[in-house]
């Protein structure tokens, strides 16, 4: 366990993750040649949803070894649609490295990034990446990440050259210095003389930071005592540990210069999963149980992600946190309560994987075809269950409806949706009896484009997508009552039915009631339901623009039937005449839902939010401060609210974030219900 180093690549996009993750394992000896993201030949894109858009999409494993230690490497997104990757990733890792472009410096993602890292309390070290860039800067960057995060960000590296004349790095710890050839092998040279004070003045920074982590080298430092090398890397390597330091390295992942001190700091100064001393979790009535996190231990292993794959089916990447996961065995599901039986178990890199006879604790590993498993899922012993704590995942943040293109589509599409919501927690569906549209739910526009085009080429589904209905409801303002008469003379029986109802709005959110005021008989007790049933009917069609009537009560209170023609279904037709009568006179109006939204921006950011909300119709509740963030809280109409993920995003730069629930109905104004009935109209035409 002690030689596992299990660490995720986090950063923005396109500051070079997976160009990194690329270069490691070339330098490792596992590729034979470094693939490129623009040409789609990396190892860690390898759907063709990430090699179309030169973006990665899902959190990738590479395993690789250096130097005689095990890296399970995690490659995450750098885009917020698909921040739930990073979500799961943060439960399965031990420490995490920062990717910086030397060029943009701290961008929107990582700050987000760093801020959740903060929260799990990992360990971290940063790799300033794209040194060989035109208008890269070391310094610019180390500037930018000292304000941000203090003093703790400490450089263990400096760059020979920048730019177009980047080409090696002095070692700030052991005082070496190395030129990297075309080939990404360093070649050990003299601190060159230009840099010796720079080098000098950084290296006591480095020792500070030493000194920092430990009291005994603060005492020797104090002193004016020489310190060691290795006094020095135990110091920084329990720094690192503790996060009391955060290691800034640089290099060039695409000419691959300085990836290999990068490795070599990993399993150097990160920690293996030895540090986790025991695994927490509970049993299914919650009674709390914790087992040593060894191979002997009992099973308990984290499903962090699920893949369908359409010839192997579905796969399950897991952590093994106790216990030793093995082949050809049958592990228990307490999360469904399932046993689930385990074919060939295997370590994973990239699309390969690599057939193992048992993954232990605190290894990283997968499985293919359990049937119940999905992400967020623990996997354990029956005979000592434990379900471990579930990941978090944001919810979702935008919302489209899809039909299916097709009649064939049609038959298909449920289950292609469920099989994407059981490998995505980030992606939801449901139905919507109230607007009648199925409605998918994401972490923006980019994540449901993928999902649906990953459904046409994984399960042969086509669909159309467009913003959900908003589901507006038509109310009334005062009593009427109309007749509802319905004759029908044909050869034989005729269909007889007049039936007197009258409207009368009721308060606001009280629904509907029906009330059964007929007296001598005028209609017969039987048919009174068949005239509930005509109401109800024109309750649902609508009578403005086709929404349903809430929040008025419906007497039925005279009639007249023939003892002939008169039917069910006559009565049916003659109640819902009536309704469609009396609503002229009875001032029908159209409501809306509104919403309850919150959104977190920083200071910077607050004018521009609460501009937008204004014209959006909102109304501000309140706003509070939180962490150095700012919570606007608004009532907003849901139908200015529909692409609100990509509004935010524009309006501060992929800072700000927000949530949303149902508040109460409204009244639409006047002059946007003249748009919506006219709408409704032009749609009836069609």
């Amino acid at each position: 366990m002690e030689k596992i180093r299990n660490v995720a690549f986090f950063g923005h996009g396109d500051s070079g993750k997976t160009s990194l993750a690329e270069a490691m394992l070339f330098n490792a000896g596992v590729l034979k040649r470094m693939g490129r993201v623009d040409e789609g030949s990396t190892a860690g894109d390898f759907e063709p949803d990430e090699q179309k858009r030169g973006i990665s999409v899902n959190a990738t494993p590479l395993v690789l070894e250096w130097k005689g230690f095990k890296i399970n490497l995690l490659d995450t997104p750098g885009f917020a649609d698909f921040i739930g990757e990073v979500s799961s990733t943060l439960r399965v890792i031990d420490s995490a490295v920062f990717v910086i472009s030397a060029v943009a410096g701290v961008e929107v993602q990582t700050e987000l990034i760093w801020k959740m890292v903060d929260e799990s309390g990992y360990p971290r070290l940063l790799f300033v990446n794209k040194m060989d860039r035109e208008n890269a800067s070391f310094q610019r960057c180390l500037d930018q990440l000292q304000q941000l995060y203090g003093s703790r960000v400490v450089p263990f590296q400096l760059p020979i050259g920048e730019e177009h004349d980047f080409r090696g790095v002095v070692d700030l710890v052991s005082g070496k210095a190395y030129i990297y050839g075309e080939d990404g092998k360093a070649q050990e040279v003299e601190v060159p003389e230009d840099m010796s004070e720079q080098v000098q003045a950084a290296r006591d920074k480095v020792i500070e930071g030493a000194a920092e982590a430990s009291d005994e080298i603060m005492e020797k430092y104090l002193e004016g005592e020489e310190l060691g090398e290795d006094e020095v890397l135990t110091a920084l390597h329990d720094g690192v540990s503790q996060g009391t330091v955060v290691p800034v390295l640089c290099g060039s992942a695409t000419h691959n210069i300085a990836v290999d001190l990068l490795a070599s700091t990993i399993v150097n100064s990160l920690p293996s999963p030895a540090r986790l001393e025991e695994v927490r979790g509970t049993k299914k009535g919650g009674e709390e149980v914790s087992f040593k996190a060894r191979a002997d231990s009992p099973l308990a292993a984290l499903v962090f992600n699920t893949i369908s794959d359409p010839y192997v089916g579905k796969l399950t990447y897991f952590r093994v946190f106790s216990g030793t996961f093995t082949s050809d065995s049958t592990v228990y599901n307490p999360n469904h309560d399932k046993d689930e039986r385990v074919g060939q178990v295997f370590i994973v890199r990239g699309k390969s994987q690599i057939p193992v006879r048992e993954i232990p604790a605190g290894d990283i590993g997968g499985v293919a075809k359990l049937t119940e498993t999905t992400t967020g899922d623990t996997l354990c012993s029956k005979e000592k269950p434990i379900i471990l704590p579930a990941i978090e995942f944001p919810d979702p943040i935008m919302s489209l409806a899809v039909a299916p293109k097709t009649k064939g589509d049609e038959d298909k599409l449920s289950v292609a949706l469920s099989r994407l919501s059981d490998e995505d927690p980030t992606f939801n569906v449901r139905r919507d009896s109230e607007v009648k549209q199925t409605i998918i739910s994401g972490m923006g526009e980019a994540h449901l484009d993928i999902m649906m085009e990953r459904m046409s080429r994984k399960f042969g589904v086509n669909v159309e997508t467009e913003l959900p209905r908003v589901p507006y409801k038509e109310t009334i303002r005062s009593r009427s009552r109309a007749e509802g008469k319905h004759k029908k003379q044909t050869g034989g029986h005729g269909q007889f039915g007049i039936a007197w109802v009258e409207l009368e709005p009721m308060e606001r959110g009280s629904g509907f009631e029906f009330v059964d005021k007929i007296v001598g008989g005028v209609i017969p007790r039987q048919f009174i339901p068949s005239v509930e049933k005509g109401v109800r009917k024109a309750m649902e069609d609508g009578f403005l623009a086709g929404y349903p009537i809430v929040d008025f009560r419906a007497t039925v209170n005279d009639g007249k039937y023939h003892p002939v023609d008169s039917s069910d279904i006559s009565f049916q037709i003659a109640g819902s005449l009536a309704v469609k009568n009396a609503m002229e006179a009875a001032d029908p109006y159209l409501l809306e839902p509104i919403m309850n939204v919150e959104i977190l921006v920083s200071e910077a950011y607050m004018g521009d939010v609460i501009g937008d909300l204004n014209a959006k119709r909102g109304r501000i509740l309140g706003m509070e401060s939180e962490g150095g963030l700012q919570i606007v809280r608004a009532q907003v109409p849901m139908a200015e609210m529909l692409r609100y993920s990509i509004d935010l995003r524009s309006i501060t730069g992929g800072r700000g974030t927000f949530s949303m629930e149902f508040s109460h109905y409204e009244e639409v104004p006047s002059h946007i219900a003249a748009k919506i009935i006219e709408a409704s109209k032009e749609e009836k035409k069609d």
